[in-house]
């Protein structure tokens, strides 16, 4: 990694922290509801801390990566490697937030972009057809069983209506 990636990360990591730590804050001091005997698993600021703590910990991940010594070789693969995978990313997003989310319900929505992302991203380079077939069987069992965990979560852990 260069210099300038190893600088630029530290950065981001900086800003990301103070971001989670800041979430984490105002989740921690927003109103308990405790008059109206709500329980405690359902305070209003138990999804921003939750979201702080992870932002914060993703932050320092992300600053222990920028240690170490760097070089222009690696920073130059790195984004060989990481652009189009962020372009892939961006697209599936997109298509997910903008395109099936509130057109079509939650659990399903979410499970095809979530088999569609790891079916791009473990796509097997040879041309064999049974590898490809796995890969898509195993994107599919992936997608419908990650999109019931966080539907379940959000449904019943945090209270949230889902589109």
């Amino acid at each position: 990694m260069s210099p300038k990636a190893q600088r630029a990360d530290r950065l981001t990591a900086a800003v990301l922290l103070a971001l989670g730590l800041a979430f984490l804050a105002g989740g921690a001091m927003m109103d308990r509801l405790e008059i109206r005997h709500i329980h405690p698993a359902s305070i209003p600021g138990l999804v921003p801390m939750f979201l702080g703590a992870i932002l914060a910990l993703c932050a320092v991940l992300l600053l222990l990566g920028a240690r170490g010594p760097a070089s222009e070789t690696d920073a130059q693969n790195a984004l060989d490697v990481s652009t189009p995978n962020l372009w892939i990313t961006l697209g599936l997003t997109l298509v997910y937030a903008l395109g099936l989310v509130g057109r079509v319900p939650f659990t399903p929505a979410t499970a095809v972009f979530i088999a569609c992302f790891v079916a791009v991203f473990t796509w097997p380079a040879e041309r064999d057809g049974r590898e490809r077939l796995m890969t898509l069987g195993r994107s599919a069992v992936y997608g419908l069983a990650l999109a019931l965990v966080v539907s379940t979560l959000f449904r019943d852990g945090f209270l949230v209506r889902l589109p």
